[in-house]
């Protein structure tokens, strides 16, 4: 299997709530790095992470490439927190080998955000 279709089928699979099918997916030595946060996890935190994780709903792939030993997709996350629904979109980059995911780089950006005052240029619609 390539990392296409390893990619889709963890994704899948978190989708779907499917906890027990991650490990099969992921090499001993799999490292996931968030890098919005800088943390680092190995495949059973990794696993445990997203298994406890409050609030989750859904995740729905919108788009993905992918090729022998590299994937990558984007993904809208969403889950309840404090009762209102939040939007994430996800940036997820994996390498294989031997059939097995064995990294993955993540980066999360919340949708509701907004950019700091003053750090966009100013759009051509609004230059005199």
């Amino acid at each position: 299997m390539d990392a296409r279709d390893l990619l889709a089928r963890l994704c899948e699979a978190l989708d779907a709530r499917r906890w027990d099918d991650l490990p099969a997916l992921l090499h001993d030595d799999f490292c996931c790095r968030y890098v919005h946060t800088g943390e680092s996890f190995d495949k059973v935190s990794w696993v445990r992470l997203n298994a406890e994780y409050p609030g989750f709903e859904h995740l729905v792939v919108q788009d993905m490439v992918g090729s022998h030993d590299r994937a990558a997709a984007r993904s809208h996350v969403t889950g309840r927190l404090d009762g209102h629904l939040e939007h994430f979109e996800v940036a997820t980059f994996a390498s294989a080998a031997d059939g097995l995911i064995t990294e993955m780089t993540e980066v999360w950006a919340d949708v509701d955000a907004t950019p700091p005052e003053g750090t966009r240029p100013a759009r051509a619609e609004d230059r005199p």
